[in-house]
């Protein structure tokens, strides 16, 4: 039903979190793969991705053409691109379900709501106050989108400064339902 789209270089110890709390959206069906599109890591990136089940694309190019090569790898008609060291609430996996099963149409898009992270407090307090005036969410948040609006949308551009800002851009503020499940950013302790 969802494939997961993580972009992947030298980032071991962020995987680690963001993969831990997809395992339960696995165990319930909801996610049947994960990609990572790594650009050459050096570190037990590979490795662990061997360790949990993920598939490794090591593609060359601009974060935007990773991107896109790993989405049209993808097997399910669903995509769901995290940034390595988002975790998502235990309520992303009902949250995901509902969101995908109602829009039929698949012209529209979902991003978790943008939780608390190792930074500062009034950093943080900022960030919520500005998603409260409407404000587009922003690439740490995810992005769920099925591939036919992804495609339709030609999908991540391989030229793009910021490809993942691009593409939220370009499907625009009013097409990106906001669910209420947090994405937040793991420590770099980790």
């Amino acid at each position: 039903m969802l494939s997961v789209i993580i972009p992947t270089l030298d980032s071991e110890r962020l995987l680690v979190p963001t993969l831990a709390a997809l395992v339960s959206g696995a165990t319930e069906g909801l996610v049947s793969e994960v990609q990572l599109a790594d650009g050459g890591s050096r570190d037990d990136t590979a490795a662990i991705a061997d360790v949990t089940g993920c598939n490794v694309l090591r593609l060359e190019g601009s974060l935007g053409a990773r991107l896109k090569a790993a989405a049209a790898a993808a097997r399910a008609p669903w995509l769901l691109f995290l940034r390595p060291g988002i975790v998502l609430d235990p309520a992303w996996i009902g949250e995901a379900r509902r969101f995908i099963e109602l829009a039929r149409d698949g012209a529209r898009a979902a991003a978790f709501r943008r939780g608390a992270s190792a930074g500062s407090p009034w950093r943080e307090a900022l960030a919520q106050a500005m998603a409260a005036l409407g404000t587009a969410p922003r690439p740490c948040q995810g992005l769920l989108i099925s591939r036919q609006f992804y495609d339709a949308l030609g999908g991540h551009d391989g030229s793009a400064a910021d490809p993942e800002a691009d593409l939220m851009r370009r499907i625009g503020r009013r097409r990106i339902a906001r669910l209420t499940a947090a994405a937040h950013l793991a420590s770099q302790n980790t």
